[in-house]
């Protein structure tokens, strides 16, 4: 009966320990396999998000361009005399940008959002407090074009920030 049980074990555990080896190689094979679809997945989706994330930072970049100051005084011209009606006016026109380009968020870092953001509320106040400096419309775009012609638009800062942002990208 020893013998038999010992034969018994002699056919068994080589089996045993091949099925042991054949789970953890074919487990291994699995895990690898699944790994490697994980990642080409995510490289076909990054590949394809690429075109639309290209797309928010240009339209972020316009938006720069659009509320720099030297170009939003020369697209928005005064109705009339008041410096008022003319900084709600610039200010307005600021907003209506900002919201177009509102859900390009989802698709910017949140450090371009944030510099964004920073640079639109920079130029609302700079325009804030030209306008107390100003008697009218006139004065207030003078005002504004002397002051960024002596420094640097915050708006240029965040589009070179922005180009950065791109080159990570690409």
């Amino acid at each position: 009966m020893e013998d038999k049980i010992i034969e018994g074990l002699a056919y068994a555990l080589p089996a045993l320990v091949t099925g042991g080896v054949a789970y953890l190689i074919l487990g291994r094979f699995i895990e690898q396999d699944n790994k490697e679809k994980t990642f080409n997945a995510l490289v076909e989706k990054k590949r394809e998000s690429l075109p639309t994330k290209l797309q928010a930072y240009e339209r972020m970049l316009l938006f720069c361009e659009r509320i720099n100051p030297s170009k939003l005084l020369l697209r928005v011209n005064p109705i009339g005399e008041d410096t008022d009606n003319y900084l709600q006016l610039l200010i307005a026109n600021i907003e209506q940008e900002f919201e177009h380009n509102l859900v390009q968020q989802l698709y910017i870092s949140d450090d371009s959002w944030k510099a964004v953001t920073a640079v639109k509320l920079a130029i609302i106040a700079k325009l804030r407090s030209a306008a107390e400096e100003s008697e009218t419309a006139k004065d207030l775009r003078e005002n504004v074009l002397i002051d960024y012609s002596q420094q640097e638009s915050p708006a240029n800062t965040a589009i070179s920030f922005l180009k950065q942002e791109v080159k990570k990208l690409i």
